[in-house]
């Protein structure tokens, strides 16, 4: 994605967005909403705190969108965010395969064919079948 005429940010790949968020103070802690994706809020005791919560928060509400083949809402150029006396807009970067690498690790079954030969050898040598397709495919996937 390309933001014209604010902070140049390019995004090649589907899994990754950047968006926009407004941070504010929240009865002594900070608060830190997502226009673009409703129902996205959070807070964090300092800034710091809450913008690394928003990028979680957020990472979570697409990966549930993809996941749901929803709609991913397109994220508002900076230069039309709008914000009120003691807020503060910025820009925040979501990656969904990182959230779903950490968080998404429940085992799913696959059928596979692979050639008899193959198979009698790596049964032989006890081989883990389960951990090298994983490995193989997340060489192949470049994850």
């Amino acid at each position: 994605m390309y933001y014209k005429d604010q902070i140049s940010i390019e995004v090649t790949d589907k899994m990754k967005y950047v968006y926009p968020v407004v941070i504010y103070p929240d009865d002594g802690a900070v608060g830190v909403t997502v226009p673009d994706l409703p129902g996205c809020h959070t807070f964090g005791s300092d800034t710091a705190d809450a913008l690394l919560i928003a990028k979680d928060a957020i990472e979570m509400w697409l990966w549930d969108a993809e996941n749901n083949n929803e709609n991913i809402p397109s994220p508002t150029p900076l230069n039309e965010m709008k914000s009120e006396t003691g807020q503060q807009v910025t820009l925040v970067a979501a990656n969904t395969d990182e959230w779903r690498q950490l968080y998404d690790t429940k085992a799913v079954k696959k059928t596979l064919s692979i050639p008899k030969w193959l198979n009698t050898r790596a049964e032989k040598a006890n081989a883990p079948f389960s951990r090298i397709l994983q490995e193989g495919l997340k060489e192949y996937l470049k994850v």
